[in-house]
């Protein structure tokens, strides 16, 4: 059985090898939000009324606007763009726009044959000018999904490089097991989201959550096995601690899968199949590359137990102060500003964001207004009555009506005093009656439909979460406390990480905090289940509460530091990436790891259980504590 298994997975990792890096040539753009979304209906509408084609922009910079070869050159750019986009300049429309240096201006292009994108941005290269910098919505997007794929993949490859370093220091001999375990992971997974493209879009971001996951599942498992084999010379215990924390994983993807918009959406069915596939990989191919002997576990020596020891004494105030730690550091989480990826979020050096900084800066006069669609003619009394009290909201500097839309329809254009105004714009809006059907659009609506639909989405999520924590870390322990603990010491480390996230990049995207989240929960699940699993183990063969916590973080403290040390390489090979919100999620992760080991797993569960006594183990086997023993020999 074991070359069978051996054999088995390596067919599927060598077809995945050659095959599933198609799946980089068929993943796709998805929308963060679902067509239902009150913004997303307003700008259908608004596609409806008044079509517009993909806009492309050209900023003309280090040159007099008004210099006859600019002139000209920007003329015959437009004459030979005909019948492929509507281009207007400072040369051909009333308003054309010059930079705030007067030494520059903007060039608009509006497709008109969707086709044609590359001749019109080769065509706005032509502008005989110093500096042309051609950039816009649809460009950035597309230069966005193509750096979250090599985003993936240099990440991917840095992280092994340094994982292999890491797992020699640790395992030696059996190193390589994990590095085995992690790339048939990827690969396999790869190719079973090629096989799922056949059917359903299969996101570009996916592909990262993919190596996120797939890789730090595959070590943490892999770890798990191999020290428990080298302990105890078996697997059985491990492998069962695996489909636990494996399937709790699965269940949470599953639960965002169906309760989330469609990015969000997308992102859990690839992070579901990593988890499936690692979770296969631990069971069946791990157990079948251990050696039929092994050299045993050095002793864990006394570093942990002084570690437990310290929390278990004052549980009460360990418990506390560790758990005031986690929320203060979460605090500054209250005051992110959330944002929807735009062009700011790819690095410097890209030239759709020097376009777009040039743009906001340079050109554009006032911030993004709220649209306002209405399906009612503007002239009317009830009308004119609604459009004097939208003009009255809290920061509306300007309002205006948009200009060419067919009769009996009306579009508000609500500009905020400052971009930040927007969002409550957008709420004091939906809260004004309208004397026809009315809908709130654009980017700042996008936002807050966003935000309001993952909280109210959030208790289903949370109750999917419990629910799965309930039943499997039951069967684990016998008991019903512990999963609730459990979920709790989750979002506490889940708002610290956001928290201290926040102080280093200020603004987050939209899906950083979800996405964090689940991988989170993902992965602190496996800790818990781990540490569980060996407490369980000694409570029931002694009856002792404190001398299970104290032999149960002992005996598996070394293996959690291991575990951790090799997810962080991962997550910080993600920090080298090009998109800030695939560095968002890294150091996300490298921080929720960082502190999940040393506060939560470290001092505040061992302390919470030394608290709850035998209340841990209600309503299984409850019997009675013994003082706690000067000391355990935890070997």
């Amino acid at each position: 059985m074991r070359l069978v298994s051996v054999m088995l997975w390596l067919v599927a990792s060598v077809a995945g090898a050659m095959l599933g890096g198609q799946i980089f040539d068929r993943a796709a753009t998805v929308d963060e939000l679902g067509p239902s979304a009150e913004s997303k209906r307003a700008e259908a509408l608004l596609d409806q009324w008044k079509p517009e084609g993909p806009v492309i922009l050209a900023v003309v910079k280090d040159i007099d606007p008004y210099d006859p070869a600019i002139v000209a050159s920007v003329t015959e750019v437009t004459r030979s763009l005909e019948g492929m986009a509507k281009v207007e300049s400072l040369y051909n429309a009333p308003g054309g726009a010059i930079g705030k240096d007067n030494r520059s201006t903007l060039v608009r292009a509006e497709l008109t044959d969707l086709s044609k994108q590359d001749e019109v941005v080769a065509g706005l290269r032509r502008i005989a000018a110093p500096v042309v910098l051609v950039g816009g919505e649809g460009l950035a997007k597309q230069e966005f999904a193509e750096r979250a794929i090599r985003d993936a993949v240099i990440g991917e490859s840095i992280a092994l490089a340094v994982l292999a370093v890491v797992l020699v220091l640790i395992l030696r001999r059996q190193a390589w097991i994990p590095l085995v375990a992690a790339l048939a992971t990827v690969t396999v997974t790869l190719l079973v989201l090629l096989g799922m493209s056949a059917f359903t879009t299969v996101n570009e971001f996916a592909l990262n959550v993919v190596t996120l996951l797939g890789l730090g599942l595959a070590v943490d498992y892999s770890l798990l096995i191999i020290w428990r084999y080298r302990e105890d010379g078996a697997t059985r215990r491990a492998t069962r601690a695996v489909l636990i924390s494996g399937a709790a994983v699965a269940c949470a993807l599953l639960g965002l899968m169906v309760f989330a918009e469609p990015l969000l959406a997308a992102m859990a069915m690839g992070g579901l199949a990593a988890v499936v596939v690692a979770t296969a990989v631990a069971l069946t191919l791990v157990p079948a590359l251990l050696p039929r002997r092994v050299a045993p576990m050095p002793s864990p020596g006394a570093g942990w137990e002084r570690v437990v020891r310290f929390a278990v004494e004052k549980p009460a105030q360990k418990a506390f102060w560790s758990a005031a730690l986690l929320v203060v550091l979460a605090v500054p989480f209250g005051f992110a500003q959330l944002h929807n990826s735009d062009a700011r979020s790819l690095p410097r050096d890209s030239e759709s964001r020097q376009v777009h900084e040039e743009w906001l800066h340079s050109f554009r006069q006032r911030p993004e207004p709220v649209a306002v669609v209405v399906d009612g003619d503007h002239g009317t009394e009830a009308m004119r009555d609604y459009l004097n009290r939208l003009n009255g909201l809290d920061a509306v500097s300007r309002l205006e009506l948009r200009l060419e839309i067919p009769q009996g329809k009306t579009v508000i254009d609500l500009t905020p005093e400052f971009e930040a105004d927007a969002p409550g714009i957008v709420r004091a809006v939906r809260g004004v009656p309208a004397p026809a059907p009315a809908l709130v659009g654009g980017p700042a609506a996008e936002v807050v439909d966003y935000q309001d639909t993952v909280l109210r989405r959030l208790p289903l999520v949370l109750g999917v979460l419990l629910l799965t924590m309930l039943g499997l870390l039951f069967a684990l322990t016998g008991s019903l406390l512990v999963p609730i603990k459990a979920l709790l010491l989750n979002v506490l480390s889940l708002g610290a990480s956001l928290g201290v996230l926040t102080m280093i990049f200020q603004d987050l995207d939209l899906t950083t905090p979800v996405l964090l989240f689940v991988f989170i929960f993902g992965l602190s699940m496996d800790y818990e289940v781990f540490l569980l699993a060996r407490i369980t183990e000694e409570y029931r063969r002694t009856g002792d509460n404190l001398r299970a916590i104290i032999t149960g973080v002992t005996r598996t403290g070394p293996l959690i530091t291991a575990a951790a040390v090799c997810l962080i390489v991962v997550f910080l090979g993600f920090l080298l990436g090009d998109l800030a919100p695939v560095r968002e999620i890294g150091a996300g992760m490298a921080i929720a790891i960082i502190l999940d080991v040393t506060v939560v797993r470290g001092i505040l569960l061992p302390a919470s259980m030394a608290l709850l006594g035998r209340w841990n183990w209600w309503p299984g086997s409850q019997r009675s504590d013994v003082a706690l023993p000067q000391r355990v020999n935890a070997t």
